[in-house]
C-alpha cells in the first residue's frame, strides 16, 4: 500500500525504511529538506492515491496539533490520519472529533522500539474503529516484530496511547530498580566486579530482560558510568501515568517513586540516574549529559 509519513527523525526515518523493506511505498515529509521526499504536506497528500493514510511522527503537543490541523484541510473523506507520536490520550479524542467532522478517520498508535526498531521491529499499540484500523493494518504488519506478538488493537480512540503511556510507566519503575541495585552493588567493598554481576544475571534469572542487556552494554562502554552526569529527563508519560492513576484511584507506588527519583536527579549528581541516563541512551538514543570535570 501507499503511506504518507510526516516526521523523519530517529524513529520516523527508520520506520520509513522498515516499511519500504516490506514492499510498501512511503512518501516522507520532514521540515529538514535533507530527509524529506517532498517539499510540503500538500505535495505529500497529492502524491498519494485515495483512500489515503498519513502517519504523523512529530513531537506531541503543538507540533502534532498543527500537523493534524493542516492535514484536515488537505485530506478527503475516507482518508485516515495515524498519530504515532507520544501524544496524551486525551488529545487523541480531540483530534478524532476534529477529523471526524470532516469525514476523516483517526487512529492513535503507541510505538515502542527506539533506535533498535528498524531491525527488531516496533511494538505497536493502536486505538480506533475497526474500519479505520483495517486501512492501516498492512503498515502495522510491516512495522511489528516477527512472530505472533508485538502489536495489539487496544480499543477505541485513545487506547493506543494510553497503553503506551502505561508501558512507559512500567519502564520507569524497571529502570529505577536496576539503577538502585547497581548503586548498592557499587557501594560495598565485598563486590569487586559489579559489571560482571549484572552480566551473570542475563541468563537463568527471573530479572533477565532487554533492559538488563542494555545495562550491560552501557557498563561495557563505561564500567562505572563515570563519564555521565547523574541526570535523567522525563518524557512526560511517567507524569501522565501517575495522573491517570490518581484519577482512577489506582495505587502505583513503584512507578510514582521512579518518577520522583527523576526529579531528584535534577538537584544532585545522582549515581542511580547515571544508570537511568545510560539505559535511555542505549534503547532510545536519548541524549546524555557528560560528567563535569
Amino acid at each position: 500500500m501507499e503511506l504518507g509519513l510526516v516526521g523523519l527523525g530517529k524513529m520516523g526515518g527508520n520506520m520509513r525504511e522498515r516499511i519500504r523493506r516490506a514492499g510498501h511505498t512511503v512518501i516522507g515529509y520532514d521540515r529538514n529538506p535533507d530527509l524529506a521526499d517532498v517539499n510540503s504536506l500538500k505535495e505529500l497528500v497529492d502524491g498519494l492515491k485515495g483512500p489515503r493514510v498519513v502517519w504523523v511522527m512529530v513531537p506531541a503537543g503543538e507540533a502534532t496539533q498543527a500537523t493534524i490541523d493542516e492535514l484536515g484541510e488537505l485530506l478527503s473523506p475516507g482518508d485516515v490520519v495515524v498519530d504515532g507520536g507520544n501524544s496524551r490520550w486525551t488529545d487523541d479524542e480531540k483530534h478524532s472529533e476534529e477529523l471526524r467532522a470532516k469525514g476523516i478517520g483517526f487512529v492513535d498508535c503507541g510505538v515502542s522500539g527506539g533506535v533498535w526498531g528498524l531491525e527488531n521491529g516496533y511494538a505497536l499499540m493502536y486505538g480506533g474503529s475497526t474500519e479505520d484500523v483495517a486501512k492501516v493494518q498492512p503498515i502495522f504488519d510491516a512495522l511489528k516484530p516477527e512472530g505472533d506478538f508485538g502489536s495489539v488493537h487496544a480499543g477505541k480512540v485513545g487506547a493506543g496511547h494510553f497503553a503506551k503511556m502505561v508501558h512507559n510507566g512500567i519502564e520507569y519503575a524497571m529502570m529505577q530498580a536496576y539503577a538502585e541495585g547497581w548503586e548498592l552493588l557499587e557501594a560495598v567493598d565485598s563486590v569487586t566486579d559489579v559489571r560482571e554481576v549484572f552480566r551473570s544475571w542475563q541468563e537463568g534469572t527471573v530479572i533477565r530482560s532487554w533492559l538488563l542487556d542494555l545495562a550491560v552494554n552501557a557498563l561495557d562502554d563505561d564500567e562505572h558510568l563515570e563519564k555521565l552526569r547523574g541526570f535523567a529527563a522525563d518524557s512526560g508519560e511517567g507524569r501522565w501515568t501517575v495522573e491517570a492513576a490518581i484519577d482512577n484511584a489506582v495505587p502505583l507506588p513503584a512507578i510514582t517513586a521512579s518518577l520522583f527519583a527523576r526529579f531528584a536527579s535534577r538537584q544532585d549528581d545522582s549515581p542511580q540516574m547515571k544508570m537511568i541516563a545510560a539505559l535511555r541512551n542505549q534503547f532510545g538514543g536519548h541524549a546524555v549529559e557528560n560528567a563535569k570535570k
